[in-house]
């Protein structure tokens, strides 16, 4: 593990060494990063599908329509 520092204004501070008892902050800091970090790649993951989705070929190609009208004409 690598060890993170994060500065607070002095009443923060305080206020953290106050509930100490009640809140884990390094618990609650850790949580927090991976939390974030996981909504980041999620972002991150969704454009790249997007953009995977964009830059592919949809739909049908040209004249298809057309041709399976004429078909189901002719085949009844």
């Amino acid at each position: 593990m690598s060890v993170v520092s994060v500065k607070v204004k002095k009443e923060i501070k305080d206020k953290m060494i106050k509930y100490k008892d009640r809140v884990n902050w390094a618990q609650e800091f850790r949580r927090f990063i991976e939390e974030k970090i996981r909504q980041l790649e999620a972002e991150e993951n969704f454009k790249k599908l997007i953009e995977a989705l964009e830059g592919a070929s949809w739909g049908v190609p040209k004249g298809f329509s057309t041709r399976s009208v004429r078909e189901d004409r002719d085949s009844g």
